[in-house]
């Protein structure tokens, strides 16, 4: 069993905070995968399904933010997950708008949710991190992260959580770097030219036929039948 978990705060006035990409995250997962439908548990709500044969079961705790870790605590116990088979989904004010990273271990970086998750689990669990970008200010940060997703947003946002359903079964096998890889492909798919020009290597047409050029003539030869007449009456 792996315990995936989507951070973020219930209720609907939170639902498109950008410190609910997390939730939107597994949200997207379930869906597109055919997992059962949530349920409440472990002081959150849960969705299970598999990947072949990796069992997974989705979480998305209800405890708001701050206490986010005693959910998770909750689940991987009742379950038996060892801390080194749950993997995080979370916003990361450190990546710019769209981007995607994996990590495992290392500190919270001040993200509420994973210092709950710190205190309650340890350190050594896996995070997706989903950058949603910085205000600029330190200040502003609070106010920014439960701020919704402008509208200008939602193309890479739809695009990103795409990529993040597409490469969950490889996240699930262990394959980090095709997971990031799918991802990626939404989010700067593949263009046609491979940057040379149009044409190149392209087989130009062949000219059209018709009718055959005039030979060059003497001026005498290029004047009309009407012209010469002309001239005898001149002379």
């Amino acid at each position: 069993m792996q315990l995936w978990v989507g951070l973020g705060n219930p209720g609907a006035k939170y639902a498109a905070n950008r410190h609910n990409i997390g939730f939107m995250a597994v949200d997207r997962i379930a869906a597109d995968h055919g997992f059962a439908p949530w349920k409440k548990a472990f002081q959150g709500q849960v969705s299970e399904g598999r990947f072949g044969a990796a069992r997974v079961l989705l979480l998305k705790p209800e405890t708001f933010m701050n206490l986010s870790g005693q959910s998770v605590r909750a689940a991987a116990d009742f379950y038996k997950v060892p801390v080194e088979a749950i993997t995080v989904f979370h916003d990361e004010l450190d990546l710019a708008p769209g981007k995607c990273r994996l990590k495992t271990g290392g500190g919270h970086a001040g993200h509420n949710g994973l210092r709950s998750i710190h205190q309650h689990m340890g350190e050594a669990y896996a995070r997706v991190r989903l950058g949603i970008g910085h205000p600029g200010d330190k200040a502003r940060v609070a106010g920014y992260v439960l701020s919704d997703f402008a509208k200008a947003e939602a193309d890479w946002l739809d695009d990103l959580m795409r990529g993040i359903s597409d490469g969950a079964p490889a996240l699930a096998a262990g394959e980090g770097a095709k997971f990031l890889n799918a991802v990626a492909l939404r989010m700067a798919p593949p263009r046609a030219s491979t940057g040379t020009r149009p044409d190149a290597g392209r087989a130009k047409p062949e000219p059209k036929e018709g009718p055959a050029p005039k030979p060059d003539l003497p001026a005498e030869e290029t004047r009309s039948a009407l012209e010469k007449l002309a001239d005898r009456f001149r002379r």
